[in-house]
């Protein structure tokens, strides 16, 4: 069992851990969740011994090994396998001994026995496979990989190194879909205990069976998933305010006894009784509730759909094409989520997208006067370390004043504390949200996001959820967080064997996939819808979602309909004599029809599917 007991520890005279405790079970999973800065990654330092703890206790097994990611693997020109292999220090040490002497040989071949060491190869293998590495990449030196492909690595090497405690620090920040995916359904069955520390909700829920919440500078520990303590919480912060509210009244009342009676003589006994009543009140203190740091996404005007149109599309880089014969359509309204594992190319079709590649071939046709806003997690890097968000927007928006740009911030949750402060003093939340303040400064009709939600709490990934909900662009999205791909995204395209096409199947027909392949999935195998088992509540409450949508975006294509009617009919059109001014509205008519259509069919499916989970 790991001891927490009554710990206390502060940085730069702030005490982040103040008399915290909590006890954890061996081979329990454990999500620990807080508000980013509470210091969840401090209470790993301490566990690892890495600092100094001023109260309290924190017990361990003995000989219990504590294992966590390294920053990196060195980029040297040892193998992928061969890195992996060595994190596990006794195998490699008794693999390496050299002796003569027979009952030394004996104890070593035993011991390698007991270890299951002649099998290390193929589970380090499935592990480096889970996370993405075919066999081809195993056998390359770690320095052809980049940064972020290495840490994939360190990760793998400590999943094999197998700790008795595995302390994992957002791990699915450098993972994409299919290999946090992967590494839900590994921890899930790690047989050891497991502290993690993530924003991941999906991961939350099905990888782990109890919660450690930092908060308010204690610990506290709850039995279930991220869903079951979100609940309870919820619960006692209710009673919490409830008892609050009763004791305020209570306080108030006895106050206006002293009040009235203090000065009279005869009552002057019994307000002094009050007074005591009132010192000897001990204050009910509420969970301190995060507050939803909302984002304000600037709103487009509305234009005619299509806003992209294109046939038999090739892009790529240089002379080099990646995706080819692509027929793709996105209107306005469109919410359109981006399978498919890495290197397939979905960082290329959103550049093209964003018109940062060239179309090689086929024809592109979009809105003339389409704006589009592209976030991408390396842009977070790329913020001026030196400058201030105001002086971002400053230096953006140079026509508007102080007052604007801090407004601008604070609807993305940037307050007058972090106006003022230098970007590369700004944690990666802030980073991320002024990227995404940047990304939408001229209200596009269009947000490509490519992963992002990398270092947002979870109340922030709420409050982006509900941005995007509420945003009248397209989006495009590309993602590792399922939760936030099941609401948001209504469209899926998969991009796989050189092009890019629509799925027919759902997420979770995509997640059973992921999880029952042995190794990642070759360019063919990808899967045809999954039959569709038992919905689940969730299931059922999308799909009532989808309906609302679909049923939304008929009443609005059917609005423009009317209106263009309108226009047809309005006998001065074809009084000017402008024919090519005729042949416009003409064209507009037309597609809004077929977008009509198409939505109107998209309606019905998603009826049929709701009847159908219903009826079940």
């Amino acid at each position: 069992m790991l001891k927490i007991q009554d710990i206390t520890f502060s940085i730069d005279g702030r005490t982040l851990i103040e008399g915290a405790s909590a006890n954890i079970p061996i081979g329990h999973k454990i999500g620990v969740v807080g508000r980013n800065g509470t210091g969840k990654s401090t209470l790993f330092r301490l566990i690892r011994g890495e600092l100094t703890l001023e109260g309290g206790a924190i017990e361990l097994p003995n000989r219990a090994k504590i294992g966590g990611v390294a920053q990196e693997v060195p980029s040297n020109e040892v193998s992928l396998i061969n890195t992996v292999l060595a994190a596990d220090t006794e195998r490699a040490s008794l693999l390496a001994e050299e002796t003569d002497d027979p009952a030394r040989i004996a104890e070593i071949q035993t011991r390698l026995a007991d270890i299951d060491a002649w099998s290390a190869e193929g589970r380090a293998s499935s592990i480096l496979k889970g996370l993405g590495f075919d066999d081809e990449d195993q056998r390359r030196p770690c320095s052809d990989f980049s940064g972020g492909w290495r840490m994939r690595v360190a990760l793998a090497a400590v999943l094999f190194a197998e700790p008795d405690l595995l302390l994992l620090d957002e791990p699915t920040n450098y993972l994409d879909l299919e290999g946090a995916l992967w590494l839900e359904s590994y921890l899930a069955k790690y047989p050891h205990t497991v502290l993690i520390v993530s924003h991941d909700r999906g991961l939350l829920n099905r990888a782990v069976n109890g919660i450690l919440h930092l908060e308010d500078k204690k610990l506290t520990l709850y039995q279930g998933n991220y869903d079951t303590f979100a609940e309870t919480r919820a619960a006692r912060i209710a009673a919490a305010l409830s008892e609050a509210k009763k004791q305020d009244t209570r306080r108030a009342h006895l106050q206006s006894y002293v009040d009235r009676f203090r000065a009279k003589a005869t009552k002057a006994k019994q307000a002094q009784a009050r007074l005591k009543m009132i010192a000897k009140m001990k204050p009910i203190t509420t969970p301190q509730e995060a507050a939803l740091r909302a984002f304000s996404f600037p709103e487009p005007e509305e234009m005619s759909p299509p806003i992209i149109h294109l046939e038999g599309g090739v892009t790529g880089y240089g002379e080099t094409e990646i995706l080819r014969r692509m027929n793709l359509r996105i209107d306005q309204d469109d919410r359109i989520a981006l399978l498919g594992k890495n290197g397939q190319g979905k960082s290329t079709l959103s550049k093209l997208l964003a018109e940062r590649l060239p179309l090689m071939a086929g024809k592109l046709t979009k809105s003339s006067k389409l704006r589009v806003g592209f976030f991408a997690q390396h842009q977070v890097d790329e913020l001026y370390v030196d400058e201030t968000p105001v002086e971002h927007l400053r230096r953006l928006r140079p026509e508007e004043g102080p007052a604007k740009w801090r407004t601008r911030l604070a609807g993305f949750g940037l307050g007058a504390e972090q106006a003022e402060v230098q970007v590369g003093r700004l944690s990666g939340g802030q980073k991320a949200r002024l990227s995404l303040l940047l990304a939408t400064l001229d209200a596009p009709h269009m947000l490509i996001l490519d992963e992002p939600t990398n270092h947002l709490d979870i109340e922030s990934r709420e409050a982006l959820v509900e941005a995007l909900t509420a945003y009248s662009g397209a989006v495009i999205l590309v993602s590792h967080d399922m939760h936030l791909l099941s609401l948001v995204a209504d469209r899926l395209w998969l991009v796989s064997d050189g092009t890019v096409k629509p799925y027919d199947g759902d997420l979770d027909s995509y997640r059973d996939f992921l999880l029952a392949q042995n190794k990642p999935a070759a360019k063919a195998d990808y899967p045809k819808a999954a039959k569709p088992k038992r919905a689940s509540r969730d299931a059922v409450l999308t799909l009532r979602s989808e309906v609302r949508k679909c049923e939304a975006r008929v009443e609005k294509l059917t609005e423009m309909q009317e209106k263009l009617d309108v226009k047809l009919a309005d006998p001065t059109l074809y009084e000017s004599g402008n024919t090519a001014d005729m042949e416009v509205w003409q064209k507009k008519h037309a597609e809004c029809v077929e977008a009509l259509g198409r939505a109107e069919a998209l309606w019905m499916e998603a009826l049929e599917k709701l009847e159908e989970v219903e009826a079940q």
